[in-house]
């Protein structure tokens, strides 16, 4: 969630990074003009304590004299009950400011480059060669049939389509990569964690995923839950409402879940396979670091998800997102984007993002900051998040850079400790 001092007392810097990000300013106005409402009625009410405070040391003095104080009791009982109307008019109108604030995204940062859509990001590192070869190549969803490893077919008639079901080898290979990626970071640092995968409300608006992007989300109505969309949700909300000590941080976490997204408005959108699915796995990156720190902690998180594509030998890139296509939540993102030799283009696998304080606002997620002469100040955290990474459009690139002419495919290295087996 946005400060709204930063609102009060820099509209014209909020405005700009908005309009940098291709976004309707509009809302700001109307935050604006509600605050304006707020101050008044904080003033009112401050005005009729003071003056409530004031006679009812008249009362008293009265009372010590025996006067007679009823029709200033009257008065101050009228006060009293405008204050009282006063208070929920100030309730209601802050509850109607962070309404607004739900649907203003994050600022980017000054470094982020300026552009419309995804056309405008910038290409950042490639890493690997593509590989050659000497035959058709199939796509994934040929190799999963010839292999009998995934069944697209019959996971739509268990449930619908996008959710995939995995199957003999192929789901022993999905098993293994996500051991193998919790294990990669675990051993830098990451503390593992399993989640549950349905949360509530106060969890979802914690982490600023409604009721913003609520159409996207699956929802058990009864009991107000929702299916998450990704591992961020819970691991951010293991802290809410909490205050780490300064020498704590960061406090970084690992975690494997199903994720699922109904995706509300992207049909039409190619859904083949894996290309689009509704549920999917993931392992989640989480960092909660002091805010001097967070850029330089995003980059290591890069790195951190870049070093299982690496240890896989995955040809991919890094794509730096511009102001026009970064997350709602984020001051800063990278996509790193496998390639796929059937679709022969890029397919996004990982977000890395800096949402800065933007999510630990609005779940008072804080530390004890140290100053000078040992006093402490009580600050926000910066809370990163990253795909360590997601396993179905890794599985695409996997399964097609690895095939044989025979239809088989060759399991990576790193993986046959998990798989024992080395080809499919």
């Amino acid at each position: 969630m946005l400060d709204i001092k930063s609102i009060r007392e820099n509209p014209a810097q909020v405005i700009e990074k908005l309009k940098r990000r291709n976004e309707d300013t509009e809302v700001i106005s109307k935050i604006q003009e509600v605050d304006s409402k707020r101050l008044e009625v904080i003033r009112k009410a401050d005005s009729l304590k003071e003056l409530r405070n004031k006679v009812s040391d008249e009362i008293a003095v009265m009372k010590k004299n025996k006067q007679d104080a009823s029709e200033k009791i009257a008065e101050m009982k009228k006060v009293s009950d405008d204050v009282k109307q006063l208070d929920v008019d100030l309730r209601n109108i802050e509850t109607e400011i962070e309404n607004l604030l739900y649907y203003v995204p994050a600022l980017p940062a000054d470094e982020v480059p300026y552009g419309k859509s995804a056309d405008d990001n910038i290409e950042r590192t490639v890493w690997g060669n593509k590989k050659n070869f000497d035959f058709k190549v199939k796509d994934h969803i040929e190799l999963s049939k010839k292999l009998d490893i995934l069944d697209f077919e019959r996971g739509a008639k268990i449930t619908g389509s996008g959710f995939p079901l995995y199957k003999g080898k192929g789901a022993t290979l999905e098993r293994a990569l996500i051991c193998f990626m919790l294990d990669t970071h675990i051993s830098k640092g990451y503390r593992e964690v399993m989640t549950p995968v349905l949360v509530n409300r106060a969890s979802m608006e914690a982490a600023e995923k409604v009721p913003k992007f609520e159409d996207d989300m699956y929802r058990i109505n009864e009991d107000d839950f929702f299916a998450i969309p990704t591992a961020e949700v819970p691991i951010i909300n293991i802290h809410r409402d909490e205050i780490f000590k300064e020498d704590e941080l960061p406090v970084k976490y690992c975690g494997f879940t199903n994720c699922f997204r109904r995706e509300a408005g992207s049909y039409g959108k190619d859904t083949k396979g894996f290309l689009r699915v509704h549920q999917f796995n993931k392992v989640e990156l989480i960092n909660f670091c002091p805010p001097e720190n967070s850029y330089a902690e995003l980059e290591k998180m890069l790195a951190d998800a870049c070093a299982v594509l690496q240890a896989l030998n995955v040809h991919y890139r890094v794509i730096e997102l511009c102001t026009g296509d970064i997350g709602f939540s984020a001051s800063k993102c990278y996509d790193i984007e496998v390639w796929s030799y059937a679709e022969n283009k890029w397919l996004e696998a990982s977000s890395v993002s800096n949402c800065t304080d933007f999510q630990s606002r609005r779940a008072k997620i804080r530390y004890k900051k140290t100053l000078e002469g040992g006093k402490t100040k009580t600050e926000l955290v910066h809370i990163l998040n990253g795909s360590g990474l997601a396993t179905s459009r890794l599985m695409v690139a996997l399964l097609e850079a690895n095939q044989t002419k025979e239809g088989n495919v060759v399991v990576p290295d790193v993986l046959r400790k998990y798989t024992n087996f080395d080809i499919i």
